[in-house]
């Protein structure tokens, strides 16, 4: 379990935005997709919300009649009368405002939800070596922390931009026609007020981004912590896990302050220059009065006016900051939205052709003809990882792939139901090429069995029967018989105990067994296992080899084998040696012909095997061979 974590800048671990991003607006616009199918419910809000705001300017309208009219005339019924149309203006106000809420509440959750069920079905579509590259940290925040402050900018800053804008401009409309001359003074700050948003918006951008990156980092680290707890009680690593946790939690402290720094100096600007200006505007049309140049009513009007605009203007720092939060949370939502799904092969060959052979006769089963791989984001200059494999597995054969350890064989494995793709060759399943069938469909034909078996948060049968839709409970009962798998009828509720997450409440030997079991209930035609007997026991792997022939006699098989116990399930052995087949044949004829697959099977700590020492070894390999084989 590491104990220090990179940066989500790392270029290791998440690949680093564009050099130029689009603006924040350009951004926020590619949501439209999204608010396409409630826009009509989010406009009708956004227009309440407009109403409800201008109706704020009308009360300097009724307060400049009430001082200008009854006040002045000492009607007591006129002030009456005003006070209840300002009581009513406010009750209007406040069921406006209540109405744009209930209006935009539902349709803003449904377009959270439709962007999470997007993103969570993109990415299982992405291919392997995207979720090698990026931290699972990282996607589960952009798929929570992110989308929800995309749905906050929806419902509230987005709105309030445009009814602030429309009530700014409609209030400064009303001042200019109360009286020119204050409302030019009001007006004075607003070019540099435009300048210095202008200013915020790009360097409160970058430090959001880096915020929420930060976030990614932190799940990261509470989830690696979670999933591998007992490693670090078991290495007494608590101390180092915190310290790492509080470290990133300090890094984030340190950023979210510099955002609030950045959001109170804004914030303090957008306060002072107008509160300066209204100060200035207030002495000019006191004088005024005094003069008899003003009303009283109009500078009342004029100053509830300005005051009824004071909010709009001053919240125009903290809709920027909220929108250039759902800008970067937008952005980091695209980055993964934009990376290209694994491509669909094209149309399946007709079953005719694939009862052929699809290319000719010979070409049943499964075979690698000239594949090469290389991992996608390693150095052109850098060895493949397989250069120009040939094989051929019979229909209905059984061949075990050894080598060391780094030679590719479980690579080699992952090329088959196209988790990874070939670099160059191909591979064909009864004479089709799997570059051409439909992942959909290769992947019902092709089973596998992981050497790290996973298991999900659900019941056994959920766990099993994922292998095969359709399977039933028959088929559950004999695929947990050949894996030898009886500790189910043990468990609280059998089959439809739940396991927990990643099956941690079981044993390693009891995930792996239920890992061969979900590879084997649907009677696959073709098997690709993982070393799939490394953590069960000597009695137990002899009972589920015995089990597996049946299931392998069915099935056109290639097994990864560390173990001669292994090797013996399959009727051909091929090893695998610096991204090649160098030899192939029965486990026999390798251990006398070959000093490679000896010292593998040995498993002697020196490099090689040779002289009299190789002639023992393989001795004792071939007796036990021969001892095994006729099990």
């Amino acid at each position: 379990m590491p104990t220090t974590h990179a940066p989500a800048t790392d270029p290791d671990e998440i690949p680093p935005p564009p050099a130029a991003e689009q603006s924040a607006v350009r951004t926020l616009l590619r949501l439209w997709p999204y608010v396409r199918p409630v826009w009509r419910r989010w406009a009708g809000a956004a227009v309440v919300a407009i109403v409800a705001s201008c109706l704020s300017l009308v009360f300097p309208v009724v307060l400049k009649w009430i001082v200008d009219g009854p006040v002045t005339d000492h009607d007591p019924g006129g002030v009456w009368l005003g006070a209840g149309m300002l009581l009513g203006l406010g009750i209007t106000e406040a069921l406006l405002f209540g109405l744009r809420r209930w209006l935009v509440a539902r349709p803003l959750v449904s377009v959270e939800a439709a962007m999470r069920a997007d993103l969570y079905r993109h990415l299982q579509r992405l291919p392997v070596a995207f979720h090698d590259r990026w931290a699972s940290g990282q996607l589960l925040s952009r798929g929570t922390t992110d989308l929800m402050v995309v749905r906050l900018f929806l419902a509230f800053p987005m709105t309030f931009l445009i009814v602030n804008g429309v009530t700014i401009t409609a209030g400064f409309v009303l001042l200019l026609a109360q009286d020119w001359r204050l409302g030019l003074v009001l007006l004075a700050p607003a070019l540099p007020l435009i300048l210095l948003c202008y200013r915020f918006e790009s360097t409160y951008s970058a430090v959001a981004r880096q915020a929420q990156d930060q976030v990614g980092d932190l799940t990261t680290v509470v989830e690696e912590s979670v999933l591998g707890i007992r490693i670090i009680k078991g290495f007494g690593r608590h101390r180092s896990q915190a310290r790492a946790f509080r470290e990133l939690s300090q890094t984030l402290r340190g950023t979210e302050l510099t955002k609030a720094r950045l959001l109170a100096g804004i914030l303090a600007v957008i306060t002072l220059l107008p509160e300066v200006a209204l100060g200035a505007a207030l002495v000019l049309g006191s004088m005024q009065v005094a003069d008899g140049k003003l009303s009283a009513g109009t500078l009342v009007a004029f100053l509830s006016t300005a005051l009824a605009l004071r909010w709009p203007i001053d919240s125009i720092g903290f809709l920027l900051a909220m929108s250039q939060e759902a800008a970067t949370a937008t952005r980091r939502f695209f980055e993964v939205m934009d990376a290209a799904e694994e491509v669909e092969g094209g149309a399946p060959v007709g079953l005719e052709d694939a009862d052929r052979g699809g290319d000719g006769g010979g070409a049943g089963g499964m075979r690698f003809e000239g594949v090469r791989f290389r991992y996608p984001d390693a150095p052109e200059a850098s060895e493949p990882v397989l250069d120009r494999v040939d094989l051929h597995i019979r229909s209905g054969e059984t061949l075990a792939l050894v080598g060391a350890t780094g030679s590719g064989k479980t690579t080699l494995t992952a090329l088959v139901p196209r988790l990874h793709e070939v670099s160059g060759g191909r591979i064909t399943l009864d004479g089709r090429d799997i570059a051409a069938m439909a992942r959909e469909e290769l992947r019902t034909l092709v089973s596998v069995a992981f050497e790290e078996p996973t298991l999900f948060s659900a019941t056994v049968a959920e766990n099993v029967l994922m292998g095969a839709d359709g399977s039933d409970d028959s088929q559950l009962d004999r695929a947990l018989g050949v894996a030898q798998a009886s500790f189910v009828k043990a468990l609280p509720e059998g089959a439809g105990t739940q396991v927990g997450e990643q099956g941690l409440s079981l044993s390693g030997g009891q995930r792996q067994r239920l890992a061969l079991a979900r590879a084997v209930v649907g009677r696959p035609r073709f098997l690709v296992l993982d070393d799939p007997l490394s953590a069960l026991d000597v009695h137990t792997e002899a009972l589920v080899e015995a089990a597996l022939r049946e299931v392998l006699a069915e099935s056109t098989a290639l097994v990864v084998a560390h173990r001669p116990s292994t090797v013996l399930l399959a009727d051909r052995v091929a090893l695998l040696s610096g991204g090649r087949i160098t030899a192939i044949g029965t486990h026999q004829e390798l251990l006398r012909d070959n000093a490679e697959y000896r010292h593998l099977m040995s498993g002697a700590d020196t490099e090689a095997v040779d002289g009299a020492g190789a002639v023992d070894d393989a001795a004792r390999f071939v007796a036990e061979a021969e001892g095994k084989g006729t099990r």
